[in-house]
């Protein structure tokens, strides 16, 4: 999956059943590290948004946006269930798509202090 194309819709969370982050994206490794670095700044990165917890692949980016906006306009148990039907322990989904562990701003501070 790393530097392919490939639109898929993404849901991240803080923990479990915490704050939901969905969006959408043509490579999710990539994503994921902008995520994780700070490398955008928005909602995922004002709320500490970074563990990918769900995601659908798609042929086309059309398909992933209609997706996305779809989950968007769900109600909050309706999303909760998407995520507990085949990630119920709410892991860390990144490693297995191949991006890094999370590194935020505040992590190289404390490592450089």
């Amino acid at each position: 999956m790393r530097d392919t194309f490939q639109p898929c819709t993404y849901i991240l969370a803080t923990h479990r059943s915490g704050t939901l982050y969905i969006g959408v994206t043509s490579n999710l490794v990539q994503r994921m590290w902008q995520h994780r670095n700070v490398a955008t700044k928005g909602f995922a990165d004002q709320y500490r948004v970074y563990r990918l917890v769900h995601f659908e692949l798609f042929g086309t980016m059309a398909l992933a946006i209609a997706r996305e906006k779809q989950l968007k306009n769900w109600h909050r148990p309706w999303k909760i269930n998407l995520i507990e039907a085949d990630n119920p322990e709410w892991r860390d989904l990144a490693f297995e798509v191949g991006a890094g562990p999370i590194r935020r701003a505040m992590d190289a501070e404390t490592s450089s202090a």
